[in-house]
């Protein structure tokens, strides 16, 4: 009998502790792809693959997949159109239904600079179709501001804080999270950028902490090499 009552606290024990284990008590993790890749003088292909995990490695929360066609107008103003596609897992540490995300996207950005800093705005409307718990269809617009600043260090180092805010405009309470963080970008070379930061994402209900792994890429296909060494703008 003592021992079936240390055997049941056990029991209890254990069960508690995995009880209490949630998304906000884990450091999640973000493994990122951001690409840009220049078609000509005006015109720019935007891409994106994020593979986002409620751990370091483990526990898939979302993948995303981003496409858009960007326009310059000017060096600080330019307009993206885009779509994108992404899955989520909606709960943590337990099975759930998947959700399923297909995305139209339109983005207008503009760059300033503060003195050595560089500030960039992105505004961002959002036609999502969802469906979630298998038989669930949702359409919902979504607008999205984020402020980005960024200071260089040296010629291959830069830190960078940001701050985006989600509103979703078909809720009566529109607020949906906000993203507040900051990190390190390193220049290898004038194509690769490597990305390394900490962000908090914070919704009416959880606070999630997460880490920022990434690598930018950025091509330029506006020019053509031939082999007398002349370049010719397309």
């Amino acid at each position: 009998m003592h021992k079936l009552f240390i055997l049941c606290c056990l029991s209890f024990f254990i069960t508690s502790v995995q009880a209490q284990k949630s998304a906000e008590d884990q450091l999640g993790t973000w493994y990122m792809y951001n690409g840009s890749h220049k078609l000509s003088e005006k015109f720019s292909l935007k891409t994106m693959a994020h593979f986002r995990y409620y751990e370091l490695a483990s526990e898939f929360q979302q993948e995303i997949y981003r496409l858009g066609l960007n326009y310059a107008f000017n060096p600080k103003t330019n307009v993206t159109l885009g779509t994108s596609y992404a899955t989520g897992d909606l709960a943590y540490d337990t099975s759930s239904a998947n959700l399923y995300e297909f995305r139209f996207y339109e983005d207008l950005n503009l760059k300033s600079l503060w003195g050595k800093f560089t500030a960039k705005h992105r505004i961002r409307f959002e036609q999502r179709f969802i469906h979630k718990n298998i038989n669930i269809d949702q359409f919902q617009n979504w607008i999205r501001y984020d402020l980005n600043v960024s200071y260089p260090l040296s010629k291959t180092w830069s830190v960078y804080v940001f701050n985006e805010i989600f509103l979703n405009l078909n809720r009566n309470k529109r607020f949906v999270q906000n993203w507040t963080g900051t990190g390190f970008i390193h220049t290898l070379n004038k194509n690769i950028k490597l990305r390394m930061g900490y962000f908090q994402i914070k919704t009416p209900n959880v606070v999630l902490k997460r880490l920022q792994l990434g690598i930018i890429l950025n091509t330029d296909f506006s020019k053509k090499q031939y082999k007398n060494g002349t370049n010719f703008h397309k």
